[in-house]
């Protein structure tokens, strides 16, 4: 008998033209999934919605992203889209209705009994497959997940769902750049693609998530169990995970008489969830043929003999190295300062060279000890012809951080609040004035008197340094990195030296770059390199 996904009857003031919404299926922070009626044919269909009533531009790129690259795939095990329609403020997706449920739902449905080991390698074969196809189209999917993937509860038939994050390498590099943000499901994320391993990412990424997902399959639970943001960023960095054969799985719960995961299906998949991508699969047709074997063995004799994993498995494309070469020196120079800061102090670090030899590259080999330590890494970047503007890199900076801040629980979300009007009091409305995202964390504030120059700057300057130390413990130390300092502003300098010589004891380490050759010897970052070198508190690579 089919296992159905449950279903809840819910009234919505939504409008979707020329169709009834029957029942909703899913809902999450940015969609929702109804079963409906298209009045034209009498069919029903399916309707992905966006959840906000009021979307922004970026909600409705990644509809449409999701609508275009799947009219170009043509699989099997991938859900067809049949068309992108417009509803009062948002777009909805068409999709035809098949007895199909998510494999999230399918696992949850089989609580007490598990998937049995069968199960699991089919499912795996067929996402091995459409990995294999998504490769030769040059398409990265970026967030494999039960929830992103439809199983036939009684033909075990999968599609793959959701390219809303996906991307289309281009032909040239077969790679994209290290993100810079967060974008996918935290839990399923490959290492290079949390943006903290100065990596950048290509169609291995989905080979790690898919990993992750086995692993939930088989065991019953995520490698990776915290829910805290950073500490899970940091596992998927540097934590190695218990092999799958080692959990206690739904089967051997069950029963005594149950074999044991065998090790070589435990290896596949740690195999596909290696920290680094060029020791994990490198083809979708060499993990399926692995899972295959282990398909076979398991039906005809039950059991799973060794064998050597990857022997058919071959990258069928050229992948440029991403290594730091010959800049170890200069890597341990940054990472020796990170070591002190975390110890209780405040740094500043200048990296100084021509535009393109790798400052920006050297800097960011950084991210993977401060998220060991659970700090914050953000950075801005002055421009040439905005250098007017005061403050910019370090709007972008904390523009940046109180987005990670969102991100987080809300009960972490809740302290940050608590901790940051305890020290702005009533002066929140002058940090929200250049980090409007501010406002999201701590609420409204009141408006404040107006102060003219010199003593507005003041002001700033006093709260800006308060907010700051907010965020330098040992707890979680800050890392502000500011690039292109040729162009920085004379306000953006005196607060600098301000964060620097006025910090008393906060883990905060200021890292800056900057063209020397394009600093003459009366430029204001000249001179304020050497008033603070009196102090010993700078250091130039």
């Amino acid at each position: 008998m089919a296992r159905k996904l449950r279903q809840t009857i819910v009234e919505t003031s939504i409008r979707v033209p020329g169709y009834v919404l029957i029942e909703n299926l899913y809902r999450s922070k940015r969609t929702q999934v109804y079963r409906a009626l298209r009045q034209a044919d009498r069919q029903i269909v399916i309707l992905k919605l966006l959840h906000s009533l009021e979307p922004d531009l970026k909600e409705l790129i990644r509809f449409r992203n999701q609508y275009l690259i799947t009219q170009q795939l043509q699989h099997p095990g991938i859900g067809q889209i049949e068309t992108l329609l417009p509803y009062q403020n948002g777009l909805a997706l068409v999709m035809p209705a098949e007895e199909h449920c998510s494999l999230n739902d399918y696992l949850e449905n089989n609580v007490h009994t598990g998937l049995p080991l069968t199960e699991v390698l089919t499912i795996g074969i067929q996402i091995a497959d459409v990995l294999h196809y998504l490769g030769e189209q040059r398409v990265i999917h970026k967030d494999i997940k039960p929830a992103n993937i439809l199983i036939h509860p009684d033909t075990l038939q999968i599609q793959l769902i959701d390219f809303g994050l996906a991307s289309l390498l281009p032909k040239e590099t077969q790679e994209l750049r290290a993100p810079k943000q967060l974008e996918g499901t935290l839990a399923y994320m490959a290492p290079e693609q949390t943006g903290r391993m100065n990596r950048g990412i290509d169609y291995r990424v989905d080979f790690y998530s898919l990993g992750v997902t086995l692993y939930e399959l088989l065991t019953g639970q995520r490698p990776f169990g915290t829910s805290d943001s950073l500490e899970l960023i940091y596992c998927h960095l540097a934590q190695s995970p218990v092999p799958p054969a080692d959990v206690v799985s739904f089967d051997s719960a069950q029963s005594i008489n149950t074999p044991r995961m065998p090790t070589i299906v435990s290896g596949i998949v740690l195999k596909l969830m290696a920290k680094n991508a060029k020791d994990r699969y490198q083809s979708g047709l060499g993990l399926k043929y692995d899972l295959a074997q282990c398909l076979r063995q398991w039906q005809e004799t039950g059991t799973i003999t060794e064998f050597e994993l990857g022997q058919l498995d071959r990258c069928d494309r050229i992948l440029p190295p991403q290594h730091l070469y010959g800049r170890d020196i200069e890597v341990k120079i940054l990472l020796d300062a990170f070591d002190r800061v975390t110890a209780g102090s405040t740094e500043l670090v200048l990296v100084a060279g021509f535009s393109g030899i790798g400052k920006t590259a050297v800097i960011r080999e950084i991210h993977k000890p401060v998220t060991r330590q659970k700090g914050y890494f953000i950075q801005g970047k002055f421009d040439q012809f905005n250098r007017n503007i005061p403050f910019s890199a370090f709007v972008q900076a904390f523009r940046n951080l109180m987005g990670q801040l969102l991100g987080e629980s809300d009960t972490a979300l809740a302290k940050w609040k608590a901790k940051i009007l305890d020290v702005v009091g009533d002066n929140g409305q002058v940090l929200i004035d250049v980090i409007p995202e501010l406002e999201y964390v701590v609420g409204s504030q009141p408006t404040v008197p107006n102060l003219s120059g010199s003593a507005a700057q003041n002001r700033f300057n006093l709260l800006f340094s308060k907010f700051v130390c907010i965020f330098t413990t040992q707890d979680h130390p800050l890392v502000i990195f500011l690039d292109d300092l040729q162009w920085v502003d004379l306000a953006s300098l005196k607060l600098l030296q301000l964060l620097i010589t006025q910090a008393d004891e906060g883990c905060l380490l200021i890292l800056g770059a900057y063209r020397d050759n394009e600093i003459f010897p009366e430029h204001s970052l000249r001179v304020t390199i050497e008033q603070l070198q009196k102090q010993q508190i700078t250091l130039k690579i």
